[in-house]
């Protein structure tokens, strides 16, 4: 991906571990309910705004961030004002610290050993994949796609060893296909480097 990430620099590190202990979304079919339910979500609880804004196609996303109970109910709040409009909604308690500069494009390229892709048809589905994937096995994420000129899908690639990157790929593969939102995941054994180019 070419150029400055809209979101980058937004997503604030997991440091002392109490103020980013979860993260958390809305995902609509509405811009207009979307700004409501960003809103509500804001007025309810003590959270973060990572990120408000429209995605691919008409849709609009809502991430926040805080303690587990917090995003909880902010993610409430906002799934209940959204009411038709809501296509999916996530709360990932005791989020993986490299979540966030996934999202973020900050994370650090370096070289590709295995590379690990798992592609889901929406944002929230995708953001607790990678936290599965990054959990079961030690991988590095590289980048957390968001839904931009990708039709409303995600996808998130990571990279290590062969097995590591299977295993990985494989746990969070199987949270996206329990909601029935993975589109595909693929392990790629020795990338050429020049796939890293493509990616950031």
């Amino acid at each position: 991906m070419t150029g400055a990430k809209p979101h980058a620099g937004r997503f604030p590190e997991i440091k002392d571990g109490t103020m980013n202990k979860a993260i958390g979304g809305v995902e609509l079919s509405s811009v207009a309910r979307g700004l409501e339910a960003a809103d509500a979500m804001l007025k309810t609880s003590e959270v973060g705004l990572l990120l408000s804004r429209t995605i691919c196609p008409g849709k609009y996303i809502v991430l926040v961030s805080g303690d587990t109970a917090a995003v909880n109910a902010a993610v409430s709040a906002g799934a209940e004002k959204a009411s038709q409009a809501l296509t999916d909604s996530f709360v990932v308690p005791n989020i993986h610290p490299d979540v966030f500069p996934a999202i973020a494009g900050t994370a650090a390229a370096g070289e590709l050993e295995a590379l690990g892709v798992i592609e889901a048809f929406s944002v929230p589905a995708l953001i607790e994949a990678a936290d599965a994937a990054v959990k079961a096995a030690p991988v590095r994420l590289l980048e957390i796609r968001l839904a931009m000129a990708l039709g409303g899908k995600a996808f998130v690639t990571m990279t290590g060893p062969v097995a590591a990157a299977e295993a990985a790929v494989a746990a969070g593969a199987a949270v996206a296909a329990k909601k029935g939102l993975l589109t595909e995941k693929v392990v790629i054994p020795r990338p050429r480097q020049e796939l890293l180019g493509e990616m950031i």
